[in-house]
């Protein structure tokens, strides 16, 4: 599972970079050719659709991560008694 939204997380990037080489092929086959524009657009789609994906991965995280949220009945550790005290007797209380 871990390693599935690792790949998830890190597709936006695979596809921006994929977009880039098909622009760089394109450039480099130069401008002659017939196929030059069909690699630039491929690729600038490509690098268009990776920046759509980043931006609507960033839209669909919540405002807070859910393992930090806490519930309403929780109790802070401030408000617990680590060991209890014993009751002071009445004899007792009056030598303080």
């Amino acid at each position: 599972m871990r390693l599935l939204k690792i790949t998830l997380d890190r597709l936006p990037m695979v596809w921006f970079l994929l977009g880039l080489m098909f622009v760089a092929a394109g450039l480099y086959l130069g401008f002659e050719t017939s196929l030059t524009f069909a690699y630039l657009i491929v690729g600038c789609l490509c690098c268009v659709f990776g920046i759509a994906l980043v931006v609507l991965q960033f839209l669909e995280r919540p405002t807070r991560p859910s393992a930090t949220s806490l519930s309403p009945k929780f109790i802070s550790a401030g408000a617990t008694v680590v060991m209890p005290v014993m009751p002071i007797a009445d004899n007792e209380q009056a030598d303080v």
